[in-house]
This record gives structure tokens, C-alpha cells and sequence, in this order.
């Protein structure tokens, strides 16, 4: 039983994206691909008698030349040409070559297009899976993974009714259930799909199956520590179940419980084809907990699998400049002292009645508040003098401070970004103020909310950044870059 979990764990592969939900029951029909294995193993058995024995191990070729696929041999075959980057290669030559000589074909060979459509489904091109499928032997082999493929392309009534003639054909009936509940799940006719699961529930209660759909109707009814209940189920029936060791894997790392979850994401990626979430998920994991190797290794995956993938890309990006990183302990220390000063209110010191009742109404609480604000603006409050200032600068002279102090600060913070941002820009055209570009009032008042006042600091946002303030569209857009291209500047692009 153990061999026959293995089997169905190492074979399981991609369907509607991602990785397919169900393993094959031990009772299905193992058919063709069985009697293939048994001939090959007695052919074997008299050449050992004779001292000619030479074990060859089952790949992708073997499976493909081996007769009618049927679907012990669609799961193993599927586990063969994504687990290895050499079978895959030869497996695509092999069923290009098919697709050739069919296409060339004066007359049908409805076998031979079974083979096809179903060795297409196995490398995710449900398309044209579809369409050579269609015009196939009818038997429950074609339908099954002809609805598999429906599904993935989104047309899900399509898919349920050739789950029901998979059924008609001797496909397992609670299998085939279970996939037009999913199929009705994902496709939000969430209602319809909890009714089917619902009288499932007796012949389910044995199968990983049943509790993972379970699991996710729970969720979406916000019921998340049942669901979490009937994932660790479905892991606890078959442990290398993939979407409940994903679903109860992601649970706990949302609950912070990320040492339980790492060994669940591995079984998630401990079989072919790559199952990039869990990637993704164990490389943010190892990030966090110092394990940078590991974190570049799963991400190596991701990209392997699919170079273009933009947020495995910024990560690994991430990750890299985490080992130049030098953390100084002393800088952190005298921050955090600085922050505790700035925290300190001004009731705790002895200032006059006069001068404590005006920041009070100024609504000035603590030392920090006083480095917001400049002398101009204290004077120009109603009773707060220069004998207020005074003692106030005093106060703040025994701390090593001084009013606007902040202010400043973020001024220098501006002009270090900018010259980041734009460099090789002469400095004095950056310091120029934006009001030189004359631009329309609705563009002005966008740049005010930004805290933009100078053309480096515009030169130094994205379009994408100015698009993300409110009442900011394209004409603004196309005002500040043509303005902007006056002066010889221009936003700043994003890195490819």
C-alpha cells in the first residue's frame, strides 16, 4: 500500500495550473501500462535464466512506445518528464514527431490521436490537447483528461460533462465527483459544489480527497481552524497529498508556526512539477531565518521552471544583498536612544506657564514635535514671544537639539535620494523649483501631496508613483514629461 502512495504521490501533475488534486485509486483500471510492466518483467525473467539479463529502468520513451496510455502510465509519465530535464527534451521530440506524421495523415487514426492529445496533456498544452482528443477513440481515458483540460481553460461546463462521461465509461465515480466539485468551486458556483460534496460525505470520510475539498468550503465560510482540522485529515490519509500539505502548510505560516510548515512545503516539492508557491513560500521563510543558501536554491527552482517570473527575480535579488549587509549594533543602539529623547514629553520639563500653555495649544506633546516646527512658526502663534523662544532653545541646547532640526533632516534624506535617483544631472538644475515648469493647477496640487517642490525630486519618482495619487491621470503624466524634457530630465524608469 506504502509502494502504491509513493507511486501516486511521485506521478501526481499539473492540471488547471496547478498541481492536480487527486492520485489515481488502487482499484481503477491499471490495464495497459500493468500488462506492459508484466511482459517486460517476464521477458526479463527468461533472459536472466540464460545469464542475459540487462534491467533497463522505466523513462518517458519506454511509457511513450509502450502501447495505449491509460492512466498509471499518464501519472508516472507525467512524474518522469518533469522530473528530469533530459526526458522531458526527448519526450517533447517524441510527440512532435507524432503531431507531424498525424497532421500528414491522409486518413484518421483515432488511437493515435488519443495517444496525442493525452501525451500533450501531460506537457500542459491543454489547447490543443483538446482538439486532437476530440477527435479520439471515446473511451474514459479521453474524456477523463479531456475534462481535465476544459477545466484549465476555463470552460468548466464543458469539463463537468465530460467528467460525467468519463463516469458513464467506468471512471471511478466518487473521483469523478470530487472533480466536478472542484470544478464547481473554482468556477464560483460555490453552492452547487457544497450540495455534491455534502452527499459525498459517507463513502469521503476515508478519503484525503473529500476532507480537502471540505477544508476548503470551511475556508471560505471564514472557519479557518476546522479547515486546518480537515487538511491535516487529508494529510494524515495520504501524507504526500499535495494541495492539503500546501493549504495546511500555508496556514501555519500565516500563524507564525513556520517550523511546522517547512516539512510540508518540501512534500509539496518533493515531486515533479514544480509547485512554485511552496517555492516561493520556503525561499521568504529561509530569507527570514538566515538560511540564505537555501533561500537562493528555491528560488534557482522557480526561475528554472520559469525564468520570467518577476517576483522570483526582485526576491533572489533581495536575498543577494542580504550577505553584504553589515549590521552595526551601535548605530541601532544610538538610534533607539534618540528615539526614546524624541519621545519625551513637555510637561517633564520646567518651562513657563505662558510657554507651556502655547505648544499645549499648538498641540506640541513631546521633544520631537519641536524639531517639526521652525522659530517663524512659534513667533507668528498669538502670546508665544521671544522670551518663550528663548527658554525653548535653551531646553533643547542641554538635549543637543534644536527647533526644525527634523526638518532639515528630511531635507538632506530629499537631496541624497535625488542624487541617487538622477545622477549625473547638474545640481543646480535639480534644485530648481517645479514652479519653473508652469504646469496646470490639478499637476501642482498632485506634486503638493507628494511633498515634490523641486525638479530633482520629481525626476527622481516613477510614472507609475505619480500615477498612484489620486486625481493624477495620463494628461498630468504627459504635461510633467513633456515639461520635464525642457529642461532635459525625465522620470526615473524602473530597472528591467
Amino acid at each position: 500500500m506504502a509502494g502504491q502512495r509513493e507511486k501516486n504521490a511521485a506521478a501526481r501533475g499539473l492540471t488547471d495550473g496547478r498541481f492536480s488534486l487527486y492520485s489515481f485509486d488502487s482499484n481503477v483500471d491499471g490495464g495497459n501500462f500493468l500488462r506492459f510492466i508484466w511482459q517486460r518483467r517476464a521477458n526479463e525473467a527468461r533472459l536472466e535464466e540464460t545469464g542475459a539479463i540487462m534491467t533497463e529502468e522505466i523513462t518517458a520513451t519506454i511509457l511513450f512506445d509502450a502501447g495505449p496510455l491509460d492512466q498509471a502510465a499518464l501519472t508516472q509519465l507525467k512524474g518522469l518528464v518533469f522530473g528530469d530535464a533530459k526526458q522531458r527534451k526527448q519526450f517533447r521530440e517524441s510527440v512532435g514527431a507524432l503531431e507531424e506524421k498525424l497532421a500528414k495523415a491522409k486518413t484518421e487514426d483515432k488511437d493515435a490521436n488519443r495517444k496525442l492529445g493525452l501525451c500533450l496533456w501531460v506537457l500542459n498544452r491543454c489547447e490543443e490537447a483538446v482538439e486532437w482528443l476530440g477527435a479520439a477513440t471515446d473511451d474514459k481515458e479521453r474524456r477523463y483528461y479531456q475534462a481535465l483540460c476544459e477545466r484549465q481553460l476555463g470552460r468548466h461546463s464543458k469539463a463537468i460533462a465530460n467528467f460525467e462521461r468519463a463516469e458513464a465509461r467506468g471512471w471511478d465515480a466518487f473521483q469523478v465527483a470530487m472533480q466536478i466539485v472542484e470544478t464547481l468551486r473554482t468556477s464560483g458556483e460555490t453552492a452547487d459544489a457544497a450540495k455534491m460534496l455534502k452527499r459525498c460525505a459517507r463513502t469521503g470520510e476515508q478519503h484525503a480527497d473529500y476532507h480537502y475539498q471540505l477544508g476548503c468550503f470551511q475556508e471560505i465560510g471564514g472557519e479557518y481552524e476546522e479547515a486546518m482540522d480537515s487538511f491535516g485529515r487529508a494529510v494524515e490519509l495520504e501524507p504526500e497529498h499535495v494541495p492539503a500539505c500546501f493549504k495546511l502548510a500555508y496556514a501555519l505560516d500565516l500563524r507564525g508556526d513556520e517550523m511546522a510548515a517547512i516539512p510540508l512545503y518540501k512534500k509539496c516539492i518533493s515531486t515533479p512539477p514544480v509547485h512554485v508557491n511552496a517555492l516561493m513560500n520556503l525561499a521568504v521563510i529561509c530569507e527570514d531565518i538566515g538560511r540564505l543558501d537555501d533561500a537562493e536554491r528555491y528560488l534557482e527552482r522557480v526561475l528554472a521552471a520559469n525564468p520570467n517570473h518577476a517576483r522570483a527575480r526582485l526576491f533572489l535579488k533581495d536575498v543577494n544583498s542580504c550577505r553584504f549587509m553589515v549590521i552595526d549594533e551601535d548605530r541601532d543602539r544610538d538610534r533607539d536612544m534618540h528615539n526614546a529623547v524624541l519621545e519625551i514629553p513637555i510637561t517633564d520639563f520646567e518651562l513657563s506657564v505662558r510657554s507651556r500653555n502655547c505648544l499645549k495649544k499648538m498641540n506640541i506633546r513631546t521633544l520631537g514635535d519641536l524639531l517639526r516646527i521652525t522659530e517663524a512658526e512659534l513667533l507668528a502663534y498669538k502670546n508665544f514671544g521671544e522670551t518663550s523662544l528663548e527658554e525653548i532653545k535653551i531646553m533643547l541646547t542641554q538635549k543637543g537639539l534644536r527647533l526644525g532640526q527634523a526638518l532639515l533632516e528630511q531635507d538632506d534624506a530629499k537631496r541624497d535620494r535625488v542624487r541617487r535617483m538622477v545622477p549625473d544631472v547638474d545640481e543646480e538644475l535639480l534644485n530648481k523649483p517645479v514652479g519653473d515648469l508652469e504646469l496646470t493647477l490639478r499637476s501642482r496640487k498632485c506634486l503638493q501631496r507628494l511633498g515634490i517642490s523641486t525638479m530633482g525630486e520629481l525626476a527622481a519618482h516613477t510614472e507609475a508613483e505619480l500615477l498612484g495619487v489620486k486625481n493624477f491621470g495620463q494628461t498630468s503624466l504627459v504635461e510633467i514629461r513633456e515639461s520635464l524634457v525642457a529642461f532635459g530630465l525625465g522620470l526615473r524608469k524602473l530597472e528591467d
